[in-house]
């Protein structure tokens, strides 16, 4: 058995069953690919559906108490049609507001993503870190009880990016933003005083580790970079267990968006070569 301590409920891990489990993964947009690519790889035997809220993106522009209404309206129904055994909600936005209602809601576990501030805290030397992330996840009382409790003796640089998670849709679509454009949203990231400067820089957004290999060039000096992919990988094994034996039918992962108007042809071969070849739309309208 596994016990989900944030959600006060006993799991039992799927490799009890004989079927491979199926494992949703969901984001507002393709940010949630990255942790979709840890979750994979930790679990290989696993089914997968990828959900992306495409017609809601971006989370940001929504209230708090509409974002709660869309999630909810959006997993009744991809769970409903796919029966998931495990969701992940791979995005920072979302999860600071909704694991709770949807924890209520159904009776399978969620596995959330939180900003990385207490492994950023641990692993700074200078005591100086970034959180880069949404406006909604920067202003969220969630994010604050965070800093308050695991890097109360750090200096805390809190960064909202309005474009940034746009940027990286665009970069994975086949559109790359020019490099002023990532510099001015990273540039606020970098701090130094008389005590110090930033040694770590928490990517607080699913979206902006498809970045990352373009955002390294443009720090003014080194820092750590936080992913916090394979923290959530391996929270899903342990609710799920150890992989059990691969199917021999390798059913390929499935792709479903709820609008779908960004389905470009680079898009579609950058999802096909993250194994997402099967690519289905389950129209939901705007909020």
């Amino acid at each position: 058995m596994q016990v989900d301590l944030l959600a006060g409920t006993v799991y039992a891990p799927a490799t009890m069953t004989t079927r491979s489990p199926i494992i949703l993964v969901f984001d507002s947009g393709l940010g949630g690919l990255t942790v979709f690519a840890e979750v994979a790889k930790a679990r290989p035997d696993a089914r997968f559906v990828y959900a992306a809220d495409d017609a809601g993106f971006p989370y940001g522009r929504l209230s708090e108490e509409a974002l709660v209404a869309r999630v909810r309206a959006v997993m009744d129904r991809l769970i409903a049609r796919h029966a998931p055994d495990l969701v992940v909600i791979a995005c920072n936005t979302a999860s600071t507001l909704v694991l709770w209602p949807l924890r209520r809601r159904f009776s399978i576990p969620f596995v959330g993503t939180v900003p990385a501030i207490k492994p950023a805290a641990e692993q700074s030397r200078s005591k100086r870190i970034t959180m880069l992330a949404t406006p909604g996840t920067v202003a969220r009382d969630y994010t604050r009880d965070l800093i308050q409790t695991y890097a109360a003796d750090c200096r805390v640089n809190l960064v909202g990016s309005r474009r940034l998670a746009a940027l990286a849709e665009a970069q994975l679509a086949g559109a790359p933003p020019a490099e002023a454009d990532l510099r001015a949203e990273l540039d606020p990231c970098f701090v130094a005083d008389e005590g110090g400067r930033t040694d770590v820089v928490a990517l607080s957004c699913t979206h902006y580790p498809l970045l990352l290999e373009r955002l390294r060039p443009l720090a003014p000096w080194p820092v750590t970079w936080l992913d916090p992919a394979l923290a959530i990988a391996r929270r899903v094994v342990q609710l799920l267990g150890q992989p059990g034996r691969i199917p021999m039918d390798d059913a390929e992962a499935l792709a479903v968006f709820t609008g779908g108007s960004g389905l470009t042809p680079a898009l579609r071969q950058a999802l096909a070569a993250r194994g997402l070849i099967r690519i289905g739309v389950e129209a939901l309208p705007v909020a």
